[in-house]
């Protein structure tokens, strides 16, 4: 090693921000939290499970494992805060009830909404809409409990996996739906109401980054029994889409709007028989 590359070495070790356990960072915390994510859904649903028995012995042994596993995830994040570790995995471990019949009310939800469906099992066992929800409920557990980053590393493999991004400080209602899912882009501070359906491509996000609004009110709120369609885009804190209102796709929408509302995007597209043309369209992509 010459003495220039062992220079930039100990420039490059000095630019490392101090963290209190490496070990347990970068690509390790997230490979961990991709298996509890696993772990937990295998155990929720035996959709996602390789073993055929589920008696309430197995549950247990089970949510011992899954206790275990959010222990060690949770420690790092929290150091020498013990009693707090321990409240926060049992707080979670007793959330998981309501936790699994909030997703069966999702999976029902998107079931109802999609022709294409046969059944809520197809829904839970290949629906990314479905999974991308899920892991969505389990990090809100954790972000509500105050644990930085490890809600992100949990949403962010549902991105991943999913196409579809959701942040853990999000609040959502129950039977919420999304259809295809792609592309969906969900902010931190948005508020949906119950029985809400998005399709892909839609972003409630908010109309400025600026850093000094990062605990403001920045993403919208939809409220009950709306639906939004295809590439919608809803911006602002203060923007709100009353309850049993639709927005249609390609909509650009930074204001409120009331109850029953229908919001389209006006377009005019010309249909015309090729022998009416004088003239030839060139394509060039």
């Amino acid at each position: 090693m010459d003495s220039n590359t062992k220079f930039i070495a100990q420039e490059l070790v000095q630019n490392l921000h101090e963290i209190p356990d490496q070990s347990s960072f970068g690509i390790q915390a997230k490979r961990r939290s991709h298996e509890f994510v696993d772990k937990l859904l295998s155990t929720l649903f035996p959709h996602f499970s390789p073993d055929s028995s589920h008696s309430v012995n197995d549950m247990f042994a089970r949510l011992v494992v899954v206790e275990q596993d959010l222990r060690k995830l949770v420690s790092p994040f929290l150091a020498e805060k013990g009693s707090e570790i321990e409240a926060i995995v049992a707080g979670f471990i007793e959330k998981l009830p309501e936790i699994q019949s909030s997703l069966w009310l999702d999976a029902e939800a998107i079931n109802m909404g999609d022709p294409a469906a046969e059944k809520v099992d197809e829904v839970i066992l290949a629906y990314p809409g479905f999974t991308a929800i899920a892991i969505y409920r389990f990090a809100h557990e954790i972000y509500r409990a105050k644990v930085p980053i490890l809600p992100r590393l949990l949403t962010e493999y549902a991105h991943q996996l999913t196409g579809i991004d959701i942040h853990p400080g999000a609040t959502i209602g129950e039977s919420f739906a999304i259809d295809h899912g792609t592309g969906i882009v969900i902010g931190e501070s948005t508020v949906i109401g119950n029985n809400v359906k998005l399709y892909q491509g839609v972003t409630l996000g908010a109309l400025s980054v600026d850093k000094n609004m990062a605990k403001q009110k920045r993403h919208p709120t939809v409220e009950d029994n709306s639906v939004i369609y295809a590439q919608a885009v809803i911006l602002g804190g203060d923007t709100v889409v009353g309850h049993h209102s639709m927005i249609g796709g390609n909509v650009w929408l930074t204001h409120s709007v009331p109850p029953f509302s229908v919001v389209y995007q006006k377009s005019e597209t010309v249909v015309q028989a090729m022998e009416d043309r004088g003239d030839v369209i060139n394509f060039v992509i």
